[in-house]
């Protein structure tokens, strides 16, 4: 008998602000950047890329385009996604720090 295997598909999970930002923040520690813009794209389609772009102030066809594979946004257009979103990145340290003595 040949199993049946199911396309995953994130979107059905990003319903509200804590996920989301689980989720990208998990893209975040993969070295690769397409894997964030991945992410923000399953996120955008979450929320309805027309509503996104309307809210961010770009164009969909713009949206569309920044976050296709292998694009390179703008720091200022990542910023207004998580701005429409209601998260934020955060920078904290990569390892533990140990006191000086």
């Amino acid at each position: 008998m040949k199993e049946q295997s199911s396309h995953f598909d994130a979107t059905e999970f990003l319903t509200d602000q804590a996920t989301i930002a689980h989720y990208l923040s998990a893209a975040l520690d993969d070295a690769d950047s397409n894997v964030f813009i991945a992410a923000l794209s399953d996120v955008a389609r979450a929320r309805g890329i027309t509503q996104m772009a309307r809210t961010a102030g770009v164009g969909r066809e713009s949206l569309y385009k920044t976050l296709a594979p292998g694009s390179k946004p703008r720091y200022e257009t990542i910023r207004k996604l998580l701005d429409t979103l209601g998260v934020k990145l955060m920078v904290v340290p990569a390892q533990a720090s140990t006191p000086s003595a």
